[in-house]
């Protein structure tokens, strides 16, 4: 009997399948888990997250979100998400039952609309900014771009600081890190709204804090590389309009998972051998045989 998805026989069990588990988003976003099981994940313009757990099913878990995008959690539980109609980086020490801004600004300016974000080891929060929540009716409350450019920036631990890390790409959206944290991956999605902007998966280093000249690790196609996450082994795991999308750590295609529908973002499980997966209007779920590097 052949692997159901050729090339990817090490990182997924042969008889695994693309589960759905919820439907009825707008445009889904954002997966992340809790410590009871349960998965929150984003409806960005239906302004709410909504919330799966394998005893209860379906329900809205906060409406009106204000366009929550992105979620993450830190290596203590605590909840990280990104907040298009805040335009602002959100914490939650309660499991998402209420949410405080952690970052709002840069240089004395508002953010244009925070994207994703990952949290290192050493508690430094890092997120992307593109204009989404600025030029897209549905996705925010618009409002004037005041950063001159769309950047990944670091939050601070201690001094709560944004610090701007990377100023060279157009629309900076998903991020992930390496295993060994060294590398900082990060997606651009500009060609949504330009046919010849980027769709590709650029590779930062980084060392201290600080981080090197970038280069494109990967060119996703058809569709974007939206939202993006790393395994155990260093494997970039990345959404497309065709499904998710596999790449071994130099770069190379190793495989794909097929979708009936676009995929937008991906988690690993922290508890159980699984991927948590949104699509456009779904929440998916796949048996895998690896960690994730990161939640």
């Amino acid at each position: 009997m052949s692997h159901p998805f050729p090339g990817l026989e090490a990182l997924i069990p042969a008889d695994a399948v693309l589960e759905k588990l919820a439907d009825g988003a707008t445009w889904g976003e954002g997966p992340v888990c809790l410590e009871d099981g349960a998965v929150l994940w984003s409806d960005i313009p239906g302004n709410r997250v909504l919330r799966w757990h394998p005893q209860d099913g379906s329900s809205a878990a906060l409406q009106p979100s204000h366009f929550h995008n992105g979620h993450t959690r830190d290596e203590g539980g605590r909840l990280y998400a990104c907040s298009h109609g805040e335009r602002a980086v959100l914490r939650s020490d309660d499991a998402g039952q209420s949410w405080q801004p952690v970052a709002t600004h840069h240089a004395g300016k508002r953010l244009n609309s925070p994207n994703d974000v990952v949290v290192a080891r050493d508690g430094g929060v890092w997120f992307s900014d593109p204009p989404y929540g600025l030029i897209q009716p549905r996705e925010g409350y618009g409002g004037q771009q005041e950063q001159p450019v769309c950047r990944v920036y670091r939050l601070d631990p201690e001094t709560g600081e944004v610090e701007a890390k990377v100023s060279d790409m157009l629309w900076p959206n998903g991020l992930a890190f390496s295993p060994d944290e060294a590398t900082l991956y990060v997606t651009d999605t500009s060609r949504t709204h330009d046919l010849v902007g980027h769709h590709h998966i650029r590779a930062y280093p980084v060392a201290a804090n600080g981080v090197g000249e970038g280069r494109v690790f990967a060119v996703v196609s058809p569709g974007m590389p939206d939202g993006i996450r790393t395994d155990e082994h260093g494997h970039l795991w990345s959404s497309s309009g065709s499904g998710l999308q596999v790449f071994a750590p130099d770069g190379r295609k190793l495989g794909e998972v097929p979708a009936p529908e676009a995929i937008t973002n991906l988690t690993f499980s922290h508890l159980e051998p699984f991927l948590y997966v949104t699509g456009s209007d779904s929440l998916y779920r796949l048996a895998v045989s690896v960690r994730g590097a990161r939640f």
